[in-house]
């Protein structure tokens, strides 16, 4: 189902609730204008009556009746022609008509049970009238002031027009307003649609923020840090492609150089086999490289989604484990493995996988760096994991560049990839901790704490 525009939503929801409040208004009203008129009119009629009831009618004659006429009549000429709407008329104790306005009055016909109001039918067209019946003073006659509903509801309904009509002009225009106001407010989103719909694919400028509401504000930053943080993304993608490709370059090189030795001294068993080997050393560098190029691509894009993925992290297991991977390695140089492992480790929850990434590579780098029989050792406290291996000598210079991608120190002789300490240090980023390294009279430290 199509769904209709913030804008026309709006200014529909606003008439919806405008029309509603002035129709419950209205309707509020007319209930109060008729319950005003009825009392008023009811108060009108007794009024009239009791000065009628107090009136001598044992005189009252035809004849008195036919000059009373004749006066009203000519007195009567600019009156109002609602006055019919109003009539009375005098009973004697038979119930004969004695008197009466010589209009609506003429037509009442005798109640003789009880007094007070009663609404009646009078006249050959049977229209309703409310009518009081009460007894003159002497009691010998009957006194019926009359008038018509329908007068009074007319009376009612003018008296709603005057008050509901002049508010329904204030709602049409308030509602033109409404619209004019809520078209000029949400122009500045019209504009941001506009300029988003055709900006350039690689263009991750900051949105500029002039005249904008202050509630679209928070939108305006939010989208802006997302182009910020996809521009330093794409920056990330597009420098970790290009130092990948001038990496993977070298070991592919050197492979095929390897290859073409090798097919050249196919008739020399020993350059033919020392060729083949190396060749089997370049793919092994190879793989290694992409290996560790895979994983940093993952730990940089993925994470942690949320904290759901943290597990308890059982250190003392993912350490051991890793001394026991790499035991062989280290036993072909003379290494020996010391540990120093505390009850309580860094942190309670994590990822094992990736601290058992860390750990692999921290003790690969160890072995790979270290000078046959050298120790390395490992502690681990509630504060900090620590790694050294004795033998190795670094200037400060090259210390602060070491979590850098594809950094080597100059003048290394043993191969890799450079990508070992980034990792590291991405592993330690994602559960809030640091990697520290320094070099104290030729031992090398990588400590990772707490941040």
């Amino acid at each position: 189902m199509k769904k209709f525009s913030l804008k026309l939503r709006l200014i529909i929801s606003f008439f919806l609730v405008a029309s509603g409040i002035w129709g419950g208004s209205t309707i509020l009203s007319w209930y109060e204008s008729r319950e005003y008129v009825d009392e008023f009119f009811d108060t009108y009629q007794l009024l009239l009556a009791r000065q009628l009831s107090t009136a001598d009618w044992t005189n009252i004659t035809p004849g008195t009746q036919s000059r009373v006429n004749h006066i009203i009549k000519d007195l009567d000429d600019d009156g109002d022609d609602e006055d019919e709407s109003l009539g009375f008329a005098v009973f004697n104790k038979d119930g004969e008509m004695i008197f009466n306005d010589d209009e609506d009055g003429k037509s009442f016909d005798y109640a003789a049970r009880g007094s007070g109001f009663k609404n009646q039918p009078v006249g050959s067209k049977g229209k309703l009238w409310r009518i009081i019946w009460v007894k003159s003073i002497d009691g010998d006659f009957t006194i019926a002031v009359g008038q018509e509903l329908k007068y009074r509801k007319k009376a009612a309904i003018e008296l709603v027009e005057e008050a509901v009509v002049p508010w329904l002009v204030g709602l049409i225009i308030m509602l033109g307003a409404i619209i004019i106001l809520v078209s000029r407010e949400l122009s500045p989103l019209k504009k941001i649609a506009h300029n988003l719909a055709n900006r350039s694919p690689n263009d991750f400028s900051p949105l500029e923020g002039k005249d904008v509401p202050q509630e679209i504000t928070p939108l305006m930053d939010a989208i802006n840090n997302l182009f910020a943080r996809i521009d330093e993304m794409l920056k990330r993608e597009r420098s970790f492609i290009a130092d990948s490709a001038h990496e993977l370059r070298s070991p592919l090189t050197a492979l095929k150089v390897q290859l073409e030795v090798a097919e050249l001294a196919y008739d020399d068993k020993e350059a033919h086999a020392k060729a083949l080997h190396n060749v089997g050393q370049g793919i092994e560098r190879a793989s290694r490289l992409v290996e560790q190029l895979l994983a940093l691509s993952r730990l940089e894009a993925n994470g942690f989604q949320s904290d759901e993925e943290k597990e308890i992290l059982d250190w003392k297991k993912i350490i051991e484990t890793s001394v026991d991977e790499q035991k062989e390695t280290a036993k072909n140089k003379d290494i020996s493995i010391e540990t120093s492992l505390s009850e309580q480790g860094l942190i309670p929850q994590g990822k094992s996988m990736l601290w058992s990434l860390l750990m692999r590579n921290l003790l690969d780098n160890a072995i790979r760096y270290s000078a046959k029989g050298s120790t390395i050792k490992i502690e681990l406290t509630p504060n900090e994991l620590k790694v050294s291996n004795n033998g190795v000598s670094l200037d400060k210079k090259h210390l602060n560049r070491l979590g850098e991608r594809f950094f080597r120190p100059a003048g290394q002789q043993v191969s890799g990839s450079g990508l070992g300490l980034s990792i590291i240090e991405k592993i330690a980023e994602l559960h809030h901790c640091r990697a520290n390294y320094n070099c104290v009279d030729d031992t090398f430290i990588v400590t990772i704490s707490r941040q």
